[in-house]
């Protein structure tokens, strides 16, 4: 293709693209519709398009009446991919890089590529739209003020539960993805550390026929998932520390009170009151603004 004739047009030509570019162009999480008019125009004018999954990609430009060259660039494959996209980019050659669904880079190996691009001085340019983690904060009935986002967490419940102790009392919403065989791991190891009473949002499916907007608590996350199979991906919204359990000056003089008794004791105030005994594990834990399987360490230690 003549790159002459794509960077000669009439002058102030809306949206041109422009030759020696690599486009980050976001793509639908799920309604086809939510493809903007810009990002149709950059997929049909580009010389090449780097897909995650090429036959995902096809599909949704074969929707639009877009035939474009593919090229695979995906976790495995990033580094020689990387650079011969970079190389033909550097050329003179105009590139979309996509992902299967949302803003490429956001948790994806587009990372790479537009770091790559930055050492090289190769002009990278934007073409905004859907992003799953900031859809589903603005649903989630949480704070939105100051969020961090955390991505995927690691498949080893090691490692996952050592990255969710580090972050337990960050004050900030977070933000997770999840596929749908790791929810109920994820959301029990969030339960025990975060503590059953902290707010989680679960947005699944978002912009889908099955969409599904759950605000609930991370222990009622738990027991809705002991007999609900997770389908779909999902985004996991969860409330900050500072929201969740009880600071130290927010405690009622009864909490304070029971706080004093020892963790057996503290549980016993409330069997005798006629809770069943993980209810009272739960309330105890909760009077001393602690998790539930930290509540079980002081009740296995004083034992």
């Amino acid at each position: 293709m003549s790159h002459e004739k794509k960077s000669i047009g009439e002058k102030g030509e809306k949206n041109r693209v422009e030759p020696g570019t690599l486009y980050l162009v976001a793509t639908p999480i799920g309604n086809l519709s939510d493809l903007s008019d810009r990002a149709k125009k950059v997929l049909s004018e580009v010389d090449f398009v780097a897909a995650e999954d090429t036959r995902n990609t096809g599909k949704l430009l074969a929707c639009f009446g877009i035939r474009k060259e593919l090229i695979s660039y995906f976790e495995h494959n990033k580094r020689e991919r990387g650079a011969i996209i970079l190389d033909r980019v550097a050329s003179g050659e105009a590139a979309a890089l996509v992902t299967d669904a949302g803003m490429p880079a956001i948790s994806d190996p587009g990372e790479d590529i537009v770091r790559l691009a930055a050492e090289r001085d190769i002009r990278v340019s934007i073409v905004p739209g859907c992003c799953a983690a900031v859809s589903a904060l603005a649903l989630s009935g949480l704070a939105t003020g100051r969020f961090a986002f955390e991505g995927f967490l690691s498949t080893n419940r090691h490692e996952r539960n050592e990255r969710l102790s580090e972050i337990k009392d960050e004050r900030r919403t977070l933000i997770f993805y999840e596929a749908p065989h790791k929810l109920k791991n994820t959301l029990r190891d969030l339960s025990d550390l975060f503590g059953e009473s902290r707010k989680i949002t679960l947005c699944r499916e978002m912009t889908k026929i099955n969409e599904e907007i759950t605000r609930t608590t991370l222990g009622d996350a738990v027991q809705l998932y002991e007999t609900k199979e997770p389908r779909g991906e999902y985004v996991l919204i969860v409330e900050g520390a500072a929201e969740a359990g009880i600071a130290e000056n927010d405690r009622s003089p009864e909490a304070e009170d029971l706080s004093t008794l020892s963790p057996a004791e503290h549980v016993a105030h409330y069997t005798d009151a006629g809770m069943t005994k993980m209810d009272a594990v739960k309330a105890a834990a909760k009077d001393r603004g602690m998790s539930k399987s930290e509540f079980y360490d002081l009740l296995t230690k004083e034992k």
